[in-house]
């Protein structure tokens, strides 16, 4: 335990629900730590549109109420488990995953969720790399199988997970289309890798998008709100194209036969399926772009914990997202 405390600031959900459900509590019980975790000072955690959809009880993954939720975190290890000899008390680090909940003055963490934070990065950065870069790479190459060359269509390129698939496509030499709802977003993707930007807000801009698949190939495309685009992606992707869906918030009708005769797929994501080893090429890929200088955090708005509710209802209802919304602890 820190400096002997048994509790600490937390943010509790006791029942499935809307935004409302999340309770800040100022003696929620202090996380126990076991062997092979670390015990992190939180200094930030990313706020994902998947925590509301957990939070909300209609996703497939049910965590046991009361819980507290948040999985990136970025702060300092304040304690180490049995086993643990990768960090120490004093090390930067940033999570992908939690084990007690990120949205608290303490985490603890599993050791192979936890990753060391570069000094080049701020807290406020750390807190924007798990999920979106991770999500990011996952959906390019693990799942969709993006090769360089190739041009990818970024769907709502603006968010976390948008601006990390930039980043990294650009990086692995694709062709980079983004998409945006507002002027300062797709001057953001511009900025963050992006060759082509277009406007989703435009009236005629699934005609531009039309244009360009006829005269070039869209190979794969990232997308973070199915329900509203996938019918639409469907008509885009050339031969043998993929759809990876990141973010759907809804039923949607389409028309399998838009699959057949370029023989294109729709894939799922969900972080939460892949494979320790996935897991593990993920944070080489990540470490690699700090190291390297490509990956750069864009970090969106900044809340206390204090307005946990208000940052919930704004990543779902907000008018263009600018980057990685992050919980300050």
């Amino acid at each position: 335990m820190a400096a002997g405390r048994h509790i600490m600031r937390a943010v509790r959900v006791f029942e499935f629900g809307g935004p409302e459900v999340l309770k800040l509590q100022g003696d929620a019980p202090f996380p126990i730590l076991k062997e092979n975790q670390v015990l992190i000072k939180v200094h930030a955690c990313g706020i994902n549109p998947v925590d509301t959809y957990i939070r909300s009880g209609t996703y497939t993954r049910k965590p046991s109420l009361p819980y507290t939720p948040g999985l990136d975190v970025s702060g300092v290890v304040t304690g180490v488990g049995e086993n643990v000899t990768s960090f120490k008390k004093g090390d930067r680090v940033f999570t992908h995953n939690t084990v007690s909940g990120g949205y608290a003055d303490y985490a603890v963490a599993s050791v192979d969720s936890v990753f060391p934070l570069s000094d080049k990065l701020d807290f406020k950065q750390g807190a924007a790399i798990g999920i979106p870069y991770f999500t990011a790479y996952h959906a390019l190459f693990q799942k969709g199988s993006a090769k360089a060359g190739e041009t990818v269509l970024i769907h709502g390129a603006s968010g976390g997970v948008g601006i990390a698939a930039c980043q990294i496509a650009r990086a692995y030499g694709l062709k980079v289309v983004g998409t945006a709802g507002t002027e300062e977003g797709m001057d953001l993707i511009k900025k963050n890798g992006a060759h082509l930007v277009f406007n989703h807000r435009d009236m005629d801009y699934m005609t531009q998008l039309k244009n360009l698949a006829d005269h070039h190939n869209i190979d794969v495309i990232v997308e973070m709100l199915a329900n509203v685009n996938l019918a639409n992606d469907l008509k885009l992707l050339g031969n043998k194209g993929r759809v990876m869906i990141v973010g759907c918030r809804g039923l949607i009708e389409i028309n399998p036969r838009e699959t057949m005769a370029k023989e294109t797929s729709i894939r799922g994501i969900s972080l939460f399926s892949a494979s320790k080893e996935e897991i593990c090429e993920c944070a080489a890929v990540v470490l690699a772009g700090i190291e390297v200088g490509w990956l750069k955090p864009v970090v969106g708005r900044e809340y206390p914990l204090e307005k946990v509710a208000e940052a919930h209802k704004d990543i779902i209802h907000n008018q263009g997202a600018l980057g990685k919304m992050v919980l300050l602890v």
